[in-house]
């Protein structure tokens, strides 16, 4: 079973850990066994609960653009987190994160946050509940999943969502699926301390099943957007370099760079309220009053807009070639100018280029975790098999891979 708890991963470090140590190499991932869910959670409480899901996500293209108000496709697959829950009658959480083989009670008060980190993904999940008036009494839980560790699949994401989407089922409390998954955005940014955007817990909580889906990250429009690469496959190569947003600051050091730039624009454009609004012919325009790094930055989130677009408009014809070429415009962008990659993210990327893959890039935070890569059919075990070898030679690192499949997301399982 994988530890998949989010503070794990949700964060940067600028010092990456890198796991040498030889593993199996697997292909694809066992399903999550929610038997030992299930059974932990009748071992501790005596008696049984109800099961929810929801999903980690990919994101084809479109990074660092949600907290600028732009665009991004993402979406559900078919890892996920999984929880059984149950009323207990009191105003207390007792929850066990399987993974962790670690338990945690608390209250629902703001003076009651828990000290373990994982368990400040669920508290959070209730207090932003209640900050909407909605009243969370007390419950059981056990929690577990399948989202790979350190892959950029937003498993603290998947956490919240699932807690959210469970919470608002078993309570009755009448939110939407939107609202689910602004609670989980708001529980990054006042418990865990990241200013997250919202794609991963909209993804989270909207996927569908052989959709991807492009959100409108200012207006929160999205649109289901049919994904068949028909003749291509989608797999993630993990670089089993850890990333950690938290520590360092470093995501919050990226988006306090985006907001100086929109604070000089703005002193010439008012109506520029985010990058997303913002062209390069306005950035140039104050290339020589921002600092060198923010303008980079920017830079990098203002072209990324049109590539999604671009990336878009090639999807609607069935031009995979070119939504490719994109992708590998995004990790050079990601690489150079929003200083997001690591050594092994850039040669997984060379590889892919050397290899003939039509399009990869980093995804995620960045700082390790994955790449995402379209490969034709015809070249998908030549890939993997040169690949890994040149990885394993260069790195002393054996990466995974992960083959993914578009699904649905937050749901009550049967």
């Amino acid at each position: 079973m994988f530890l998949v708890l989010g503070f794990k991963f949700r964060g940067w470090q600028s010092t990456v850990t890198r796991n040498s140590k030889p593993e199996t190499r697997n292909f694809k991932l066992k399903r999550m066994d929610t038997l030992k869910i299930k059974e932990k959670f009748q071992s501790l409480y005596g008696t049984g609960g109800v099961m929810y899901t929801s999903p980690g996500r990919i994101n084809i293209i479109g990074e660092h653009t949600d907290y600028n108000g732009g665009f991004v496709l993402p979406g559900a697959i078919d890892k996920a987190m999984y929880c059984e829950i149950k009323p207990n009658g009191t105003n207390k959480v007792r929850a066990f994160a399987l993974d962790l083989n670690e338990s945690c009670e608390f209250g629902l008060e703001e003076a009651d946050k828990p000290a373990q980190q994982w368990a400040c993904y669920i508290f959070g999940v209730c207090r932003e509940m209640a900050k909407k008036s909605k009243t969370v009494p007390g419950f059981d839980t056990v929690f577990a999943g399948d989202v790979p560790l350190g892959a950029g699949m937003s498993s603290s994401a998947a956490l919240e969502s699932c807690f959210g989407y469970a919470l608002n089922d078993q309570f009755n409390l009448g939110f939407t699926r939107m609202e689910i998954a602004l609670m989980g955005q708001a529980t990054e940014h006042n418990y865990v301390g990241i200013k997250c955007g919202i794609m991963d817990q909209f993804a989270s909580c909207h996927g569908k099943e052989g959709y991807l889906m492009r959100l409108d990250c200012r207006s929160l429009e999205f649109e289901y957007v049919p994904f068949n690469p028909k003749g291509y496959k989608v797999v993630l190569i993990n670089t089993c370099v850890e990333h950690n947003l938290a520590a360092g600051g470093e995501y919050n050091k990226r988006r306090a760079s985006c907001e100086r730039v929109v604070a000089e624009i703005a002193k010439t454009h008012p109506e520029v309220k985010l990058l997303r609004d913002a062209g390069m012919d306005m950035l140039q325009a104050v290339k020589d009053k921002v600092n060198p790094v923010d303008y980079m930055r920017a830079e990098f989130v203002i072209g990324e807009v049109q590539r999604l677009l671009d990336a878009c408009a090639a999807m609607e014809k069935g031009d995979y070639e070119t939504v490719g070429q994109k992708m590998y415009e995004t990790h050079e962008g990601l690489s150079r100018n929003y200083s997001v990659s690591c050594p092994e993210l850039d040669y997984l990327n060379a590889m892919a280029k050397g290899c003939g893959v039509t399009g990869s890039r980093v995804m995620g935070g960045g700082f390790g975790g994955c790449t995402i890569n379209l490969v034709k059919e015809e070249l998908y075990d030549s890939f993997l098999e040169k690949t890994l070898t040149a990885y394993k030679n260069e790195y002393g690192i054996d990466a995974k891979v992960y083959d993914v499949v578009i699904r649905d997301g937050a749901r009550k399982l049967s």
